[in-house]
C-alpha cells in the first residue's frame, strides 16, 4: 500500500518538473524613463543574459525626497501585430499595498520581484532602491498566461505627480511536448 502512494507521489512529482521545466520565461526589452530627476534618478537598468533561457533584470534609483504618496497604474499588453492591451490592469497606492496585500494583480507582480529587491517595506520611501538579478521562476506564475510575447508597463506616481515609467516585455512559452 505504502509503495503505492510512494510511485504516485513519486509520478506526481516528476509531473511537476516537467511541467516547470516546459516553460521558458525570458526578459527581451527593458525600459525605464524618470519625468523629474529632481524627485527619482535612474542611476541604471539593464538586461544580463547569463544562458540562452535565462536573462537577469537589474535597475537601481534614487528617490530624492521622501515618498509618503505612490502610486503605480500596471498593465499587461500582448504582441498582436503591436503590442494591444490585454485583460491585466490595475491602480494601486503602493504604502497601502505594504501594509495590507489587497490587490491580487499587484501582488502576484510583487511576489516575483520581492526576493530581489530592498522594496520591500512601507512608506516612506527614500534613496537607494534597487532590483538586482531579477528571474522569473515559473511557480510563481499563478495565472494561466497563453504563450507570447508580453509588455509589462508600470506608471508611477508620487503625490499625484507622473514621475516615472517602466516597460518590460518578455516571452512565456509554454511548449509541453518539446521540452518533457
Amino acid at each position: 500500500m505504502w509503495s503505492k502512494k510512494v510511485l504516485l507521489f513519486g509520478a506526481v512529482l516528476a509531473l511537476k518538473v516537467s511541467f516547470y521545466d516546459a516553460v521558458l520565461f525570458k526578459f527581451t526589452n527593458f525600459q525605464c524613463k524618470s519625468y523629474n530627476e529632481s524627485w527619482y534618478v535612474i542611476n541604471y537598468y539593464r538586461l544580463k543574459a547569463v544562458s540562452r533561457d535565462r536573462v537577469l533584470l537589474n535597475m537601481n534609483g534614487t528617490i530624492l525626497h521622501p515618498a509618503h504618496n505612490i502610486q503605480v497604474h500596471a498593465k499587461v499588453y500582448k504582441k498582436a501585430n503591436g503590442f494591444k492591451p490585454w485583460v491585466l490592469e490595475s491602480t494601486a497606492d503602493v504604502c497601502r499595498f505594504m501594509k495590507k496585500r489587497y490587490d491580487p494583480f499587484i501582488n502576484i507582480i510583487y511576489n516575483i520581484f520581492n526576493k530581489f529587491s530592498n522594496i520591500n517595506h512601507t512608506c516612506p520611501y527614500v534613496g537607494l532602491q534597487f532590483v538586482k538579478d531579477l528571474y522569473v521562476n515559473p511557480e510563481l506564475l499563478i495565472l494561466p498566461f497563453p504563450s507570447g510575447e508580453y509588455l509589462l508597463t508600470g506608471r508611477w506616481y508620487f503625490d499625484k505627480k507622473l514621475i516615472f515609467d517602466t516597460n518590460i516585455s518578455f516571452i512565456f512559452l509554454e511548449d509541453l511536448l518539446k521540452r518533457t
